[in-house]
């Protein structure tokens, strides 16, 4: 019985290829400058003797590029390597900075009520009514406007971290906000009312815990979403410059040369978001229905 209890507690096998996964992708973040072949961010690395050979697996391919070189003659390795590097730390912040604010803003509005919690929620609404492709792609197209191209360079990753959270925001609230308002009606939280504690305090120490375990499956299944629209600015070049290529900066340069023969330069990139977007979904999954308890009485 021991035996039986403890497998139904193990996660499903997909999971944990999901997790093995997302583990190996996240060494090859961390440590992409001392795994890849060369420095695709180095102009006086690229090769135009080298340019547009085909994976080593291919007639015509080296075995020196194991995916093959791209039209500027770089190592695919390396590029998916640092554009792999890009996306997640860009989707990573975007979820980050999305959860930091709807999380205040939800415990704000929920343990205050009234015109804070509708001041609140109306602007949440109002977010909610424009898909957030279509605003971060203004606040993009705004933030060329308004900066030089070298600020615009150094500043691109936090533009598009805020261009991505600024509409992500809004389910964390919303969730948030929902849980403080049953825990405030909880009696530990009148008593700290009435012993006079701070309500940042109460907040922060004694509700907050209480709907973290929400907070990180949204994080989660979020994070999917902030890597793939982080990945479609780009694709539409409004993303990172072609210098310090994500992903989707990759994608739309291969998307170039799909249909004359040389399609690694697009597929290869476009696999690797595939395979991250559909492992941190399995995992995103796996954990909604872990906390859900309707599921785990079963």
């Amino acid at each position: 019985m021991a035996t039986q209890s403890l497998i139904r507690r193990l996660p499903p096998v997909s999971v944990m290829i999901a997790g093995l996964v997302l583990a190996i992708m996240l060494v090859l973040v961390l440590f992409a400058p001392l795994i890849a072949p060369m420095d695709p961010r180095d102009v006086s690395s690229y090769s135009l003797i080298d340019m547009e050979i085909p994976p080593a697996f291919m007639n015509g391919g080296d075995p020196r590029f194991l995916l093959g070189t791209d039209n500027q003659g770089r190592d695919l390795v390396s590029v998916i390597l640092f554009g792999l590097r890009i996306s997640v730390v860009i989707g990573l912040g975007a979820v980050l900075f999305a959860a930091v604010l709807g999380v205040i803003l939800g415990l704000v509005a929920g343990f205050f009520g009234g015109i804070v919690d509708n001041v609140v929620m109306r602007i949440a609404d109002v977010l909610v009514s424009f898909p957030t492709i279509l605003v971060a792609l203004l606040i993009s197209g705004i933030a060329r406007a308004q900066l030089s191209a070298e600020t615009m360079l150094a500043w691109a990753p936090l533009v598009l971290i805020f261009s991505i959270a600024i509409n992500e925001w809004v389910q964390y609230a919303r969730t948030v906000r929902a849980s403080t308002m049953v825990e405030v009606a909880r009696d530990y939280v009148r008593a700290a009312k009435v012993i006079g504690l701070p309500a940042g305090r109460i907040m922060g120490r004694h509700i907050l815990p209480n709907v973290m375990s929400s907070v990180m499956v949204i994080a989660t299944i979020n994070l999917a979403g902030a890597i793939l629209t982080e990945a479609t600015l780009s694709f539409l070049g409004a993303g990172m410059p072609p210098t310090y290529p994500s992903l989707g900066t990759l994608i739309r340069i291969g998307n170039q040369f799909l249909f004359s023969g040389i399609w690694w330069i697009a597929v290869m990139p476009a696999a690797v978001l595939v395979v991250l977007v559909l492992a941190v979904n399995v995992i995103g999954d796996y954990l909604r229905d872990r906390f859900n308890p309707k599921l785990m009485a079963r």
